[in-house]
């Protein structure tokens, strides 16, 4: 199989930048606005492998293992945020190694569309779009070791060695499916920009995360706990744009999930003196996109 990469982590550099966020701080399920929720509901089952945890209306949650994953929220007929700041994609962590090679061999039995097949160094990953262009990742993390204290140094996109990556299983065209496996989290969220400065100094001096790595003025990595990223920010599809309009099919909020009241209250404080407008754990980056602060 050969897929166009995807330009996610292009040989990237960044001095050291201690994050002042709790280092167990991890992310929860992101909200997206769809603008046919069945048939969205059809793609992600079917697709991708989520379970429909509840649905009440035009409300639906997904996830794994009971884990809620993602929320979509029905608004019918709704167009497409192209042009506008807002989800790059949205980033699915398996457990395993065999857990991405039994997606893969499903995606290629079922034929799901892809986007990429991409070796970070850091993970292994693919990347798809779902049926309003949501940007969707499905990702394996090498085992820590690999690149702690390395990721700005050797964070980078390079071709997935796709027979490799199926060489895990014993045989990938009977090699059973029964969606993603228990386990598997919202690993990261990679946003759309229209400017970095402004995104790290949100991100690394407003919440605390730590500057992992950057790309120039064009894309930055930052993370919580030393982790390659926790949020990802690029401006190559949107520098210097504004926010997608309402009843757009957009990027609701991104959720980040640290491990008490008090780390959340101190967040939150930090962010008020730096400036950034906070409602009710809500606060929105310089580019429009929202994040609410959960524990």
């Amino acid at each position: 199989m050969s897929y166009p990469l995807d330009p996610e982590e292009l040989e990237a550099s960044a001095p050291d930048a201690a994050a002042e966020i709790s280092p167990a701080t991890a992310l929860g399920a992101v909200h997206l606005t769809v603008s046919d929720l069945d048939a969205s509901l059809a793609y992600y089952q079917a697709k991708i492998g989520l379970d429909v945890l509840e649905r009440d209306g035009g409300v639906a949650k997904l996830g794994a293992g009971g884990r809620e994953l993602l929320v979509l929220v029905e608004e019918p007929g709704a167009p497409p945020a192209h042009g506008h700041t807002g989800l790059y994609h949205f980033a699915l962590l398996v457990p395993e190694r065999s857990d991405l090679a039994r997606w893969l061999a499903h995606a290629a039995r079922e034929r799901v569309p892809l986007a990429g097949l991409s070796d970070h160094f850091v993970s292994e990953a693919i990347y798809l779009s779902d049926p309003d262009g949501h940007g969707i990742e499905i990702y394996w993390d090498r085992p820590r070791e690999v690149w702690q204290g390395l990721v700005a140094e050797r964070l980078t996109t390079m071709p997935l060695d796709v027979a490799s990556l199926l060489g895990e299983l014993r045989d990938p065209e009977s090699e059973p499916f029964d969606g993603l496996v228990d386990g598997t989290v919202m690993g990261h969220v990679h946003l759309k920009v229209r400017a970095i400065p402004e995104t790290i100094a949100f991100f690394r001096d407003g919440l605390g995360f730590g500057l992992m790595a950057q790309l120039g003025m064009e894309a930055a990595f930052l993370a919580a706990g030393g982790y390659h990223h926790h949020f990802g920010a690029n401006t190559w599809e949107s520098a210097g744009a504004a926010p997608p309009p309402p009843g757009t099919a957009a990027l609701r909020h991104a959720t980040i999930v640290v491990p008490d009241a008090a780390e959340r209250e101190r967040v939150l404080d930090r962010l008020a003196q730096h400036g950034y407008e906070v409602a009710d754990s809500t606060v929105r980056d310089p580019s429009g996109n929202a994040l609410v602060l959960a524990f």
